[in-house]
């Protein structure tokens, strides 16, 4: 995966995700490819799931994990595919074989790596990885369909 010429921000993440606050979990992309995309998750204390999951033990929970995974696979197929513009969303239909493998607290940079395992028009299926310092804390696989919005 190659570095990108212009930085992917926020209002570039905006302009792909209909997500807004507080379900945008993508804040930036750091390489992205016709195959993979590689993006962040700046874990703030501040999210609002942090207040009862769980007090006294804050854990980001495991399907927002893949919603974040999610979230850059929808990146990576709006730009390559060509969709940007279109209005076409995309769309969760299975997701399989989760496995999260360690905790997710504030304060942590999630590294969210997601890539296709097939590529079709309307409906795509994709490998994610997410991780903290190369420790991988959730891997899943899922499949989505690109439709109108």
């Amino acid at each position: 995966m190659s570095e990108l010429a212009e930085p992917y921000d926020t209002a570039k993440i905006l302009a792909a995700l209909p997500h807004r606050y507080p379900m945008l979990l993508v804040d930036r992309v750091v390489s992205i490819s016709d195959e993979e995309i590689e993006a962040v998750k700046a874990v703030s204390f501040n999210e609002g799931f942090f207040q009862g999951h769980f007090p006294g033990r804050p854990i980001m929970p495991g399907v927002l994990q893949i919603e974040a995974l999610a979230q850059a696979a929808g990146i990576l197929a709006i730009e390559s595919l060509g969709l940007a513009g279109t209005g076409k969303l995309v769309y969760f239909m299975a997701i399989e074989e989760a496995k999260f493998r360690a905790p997710v607290t504030p304060g942590n940079l999630l590294t969210l790596r997601a890539g296709f395992v097939q590529k079709r028009a309307r409906v795509c299926k994709f490998w994610g990885k997410a991780s903290i310092e190369d420790k991988v804390t959730c891997d899943v696989n899922f499949t989505a369909m690109i439709a109108d919005g």
